[in-house]
């Protein structure tokens, strides 16, 4: 495997990870409310202008996208103590309904409509889970707020 093959392999992952994800309603899609939150949990005391400018999303999709995260009690907002007019963010220390969900949900059946069927899916899913393992994601660390892998 090369690098460019590694690109688009984990731009695969991704819209198998998109597809799993339990259906975010009236708001639409996922992807920069997770790389915002995926930012927010790795700089807590974070500001909307320095998320984006870490991740290259436009400040009105940061904007939306942590107006999204604290409605479902994800993300909270605290005034900065130095500076009155910004809020500073950081991951809710409770666990809401919604990243309870998400938590909940399996990637089973959208792995298995990425592969075209239920055959070689364990492996497949085997294989993910290693990765992940090794690359140290691991469930409520600040790099995986969002996912909960399956006991092994």
């Amino acid at each position: 495997m090369n690098g460019v093959e590694l690109f688009l392999l984990g731009r695969a992952l991704m819209k198998i990870g998109e597809q799993a994800l339990p259906d975010a309603g009236a708001h639409g899609g996922n992807r920069a409310v997770l790389v915002v939150l995926s930012d927010v949990l790795g700089h807590p005391g974070t500001t909307i202008s320095e998320v984006a400018a870490r991740t290259g999303l436009p400040q009105s999709a940061v904007s939306g996208a942590v107006a999204r995260l604290r409605e479902t009690g994800s993300v909270v907002a605290e005034t900065d103590p130095h500076d009155r007019r910004r809020s500073l963010l950081e991951a809710a220390r409770d666990i809401s309904g919604r990243v309870a969900e998400v938590r909940a949900a399996t990637i089973d059946d959208a792995v298995a409509t990425a592969l075209g069927g239920d055959d070689g899916i364990d492996e497949v899913i085997a294989a993910l889970e290693l990765l992940s393992r090794r690359l140290h994601i691991r469930p409520d660390s600040p790099a995986d707020q969002l996912s909960k892998p399956k006991p092994v």
